[in-house]
C-alpha cells in the first residue's frame, strides 16, 4: 500500500502549480564509473518526495488544468533476460503499489505523449527542476530536456519548479521526522562503537570501519555523506575524507558522520581524544565550542532569522578567543572558524531551502555545528547535533549522544 506521505506531497505540489501547466520530474540514473560498472544510484530527492519511487530512469508527469489534475508515472519496460544479470525492472503493478499512482506508462512513450499533450491542450507553462549552481554544473536529465523543449516548443514558457520544492521541503512532516530520527539513532550507535574501539596508533580508517559495521548491522546501506575521520592537524580541514592518517597519543579525532534511513539523513559530529583524556588546552577549546553550541541551540525558536544564529556564534567566539589571546578583531575569528553554524537536514544532508532570507518555523530540522580549527595547535574541534524547531523552541533529536568532556572521558574509560 502506498505511503500517504507521498500522495499528500503530490497534492501540495499541485496547489503551487499554475492552471494550464505541466510538470516533469526525473528520477535520474547512476553515473558510469568505467567499463560496465556504475556508481551507486541515489534518486533525485524532489522526484522521490512526490513519488516514493527510488528506481532509475523513471519520469513523473503532472498536468494541471482548471477541470483536471493528472499524474502519470513513466517506468522502463520489462528488461527480459537482462533481469538474470541485474534484477528485474519494476512492473506497473509494483509502481502503483509503491506510489499510489494509477496511470503507469513506459519511458519510451514519454516524449510522444508530452508533445501530444502540449499541442492538444494549448499548454502555456512547463515546469522543470532546473537546479543549477554554476556553469560547470553537470547536465541533469531536466536541463537536457529543457534544451530539447525550447527547440521544439519555443512558445511554451518554462518555469523552474525547484524553488517550489525548496519551500515545501523546509517544513518536515511526521513521516520525515520519524525517518530522520531513525537515521540519527543509528548514527549515534556507530559513533559510540568508534569511541569504544579507538586507541592511539590506529589508522583513521580503522576507527571509521567500526561505524560502517554498525550501519550494516542496522540494515543501513547508504551513508548520508562520505565520512570525515580527521585526527590531529587533519581535523582543521573541513571536508577531510582521505581518512588515511595515523592517530598518535594526545590527538583529538573529529568525526562527522551520518547514517541514511529510507533516503533521510542523520548528521552528527563529535570530537574526542583517541587516548581517552583531553589535555588542558584541548579541554579549554572544546568547552568554548560546546558553550557556543548551547548558546545557538538556546536561541532556536520560530521567528528567529536563520542567518542570526551564525552571527550569535561569531560574537561569542570573538569574546572567548580574545580572552585567550588568539584574536584581536572580529575579522580574526574567521582564521579559526570558517563555515556556517547550521544547515537544513532531511532527504539531503544539506537540505534545500532559502537559507539567508529565511526565518525559522515549526517542524524545520537543522544542524547546529560550531567548530574551531587551530592549525598551529594541530587541533580541530566540531560538535554537531540535529535539532527540530518546535512551536515554542526546539528539541535536540540527537540528545542521546554524549558530548561533555566529563561524559566522553567517562565513556572512553
Amino acid at each position: 500500500m502506498a505511503e500517504p506521505f507521498f500522495i499528500k506531497n503530490r497534492e501540495k505540489l499541485f496547489s503551487h502549480l499554475e492552471d494550464n501547466s505541466v510538470t516533469a520530474l526525473f528520477a535520474a540514473n547512476a553515473p558510469l564509473k568505467r567499463g560496465d560498472e556504475y556508481y551507486p544510484f541515489s534518486p533525485d530527492r524532489n522526484f522521490y518526495y512526490v513519488s516514493g519511487i527510488d528506481r532509475e530512469s523513471c519520469i513523473l508527469f503532472f498536468a494541471k488544468k482548471a477541470e483536471e489534475k493528472r499524474v502519470i508515472l513513466y517506468i522502463p519496460r520489462d528488461n527480459g533476460t537482462l533481469a538474470k544479470w541485474v534484477g528485474a525492472n519494476m512492473t506497473p503493478r509494483q509502481a502503483t503499489e509503491i506510489s499510489g499512482i494509477e496511470e503507469i506508462r513506459y519511458i519510451d512513450q514519454f516524449e510522444e505523449d508530452v508533445a501530444g499533450y502540449l499541442f492538444q491542450n494549448n499548454i502555456e507553462t512547463f515546469y522543470l527542476d532546473m537546479e543549477c549552481r554554476s556553469f560547470s554544473h553537470h547536465m541533469t536529465p531536466a536541463l537536457t530536456f529543457a534544451k530539447k523543449l525550447k527547440a521544439h516548443f519555443p512558445a511554451v514558457q518554462m518555469k523552474n519548479v525547484y524553488p517550489i520544492f525548496a519551500k515545501m521541503r523546509e517544513i518536515k512532516e511526521d513521516y520525515e521526522i520519524e525517518k530522520i530520527q531513525q537515521a540519527i539513532d543509528i548514527t549515534i550507535k556507530g559513533i559510540e562503537q568508534m569511541m569504544k574501539q579507538a586507541k592511539a596508533g590506529m589508522m583513521e580508517y580503522e576507527i571509521e570501519a567500526y561505524f560502517d559495521f554498525v550501519l550494516k548491522q542496522n540494515g543501513v546501506f547508504q551513508k548520508a555523506f562520505q565520512t570525515i575521520a580527521a585526527s590531529g592537524k587533519n581535523g582543521t580541514i573541513l571536508h577531510y575524507v582521505n581518512n588515511n592518517g595515523k592517530t598518535k597519543q594526545g590527538d583529538l579525532i573529529l568525526f562527522d558522520v551520518g547514517a541514511q534511513k529510507d533516503w533521510y539523513n542523520g548528521d552528527i559530529s563529535r570530537t574526542f581524544p583517541v587516548s581517552g583524556k583531553f589535555t588542558q588546552k584541548q579541554k579549554q577549546i572544546y568547552n568554548i565550542v560546546l558553550q557556543g553550541q548551547k548558546k545557538v541551540i538556546d536561541a532556536i525558536r520560530p521567528g528567529v532569522a536563520f542567518a542570526s544564529l551564525n552571527v550569535l556564534l561569531k560574537e561569542y567566539y570573538f569574546e572567548q578567543l580574545q580572552k585567550i589571546g588568539l584574536v584581536q578583531t572580529m575579522q580574526d575569528v574567521s582564521k579559526y572558524y570558517y563555515h556556517g553554524v547550521s544547515h537544513y537536514l532531511g532527504a539531503e544532508t544539506h537540505d534545500i531551502g532559502r537559507y539567508q532570507a529565511e526565518y525559522l518555523k515549526p517542524n524545520m530540522v537543522l544542524t547546529v555545528e560550531p567548530g574551531l580549527y587551530i592549525e598551529q595547535w594541530e587541533m580541530g574541534i566540531r560538535i554537531e547535533d540535529d535539532v527540530l524547531v518546535t512551536e515554542d523552541g526546539c528539541r535536540v533529536l540527537s540528545k542521546n549522544m554524549i558530548k561533555t568532556v566529563e561524559e566522553i572521558e567517562a565513556f572512553m574509560a
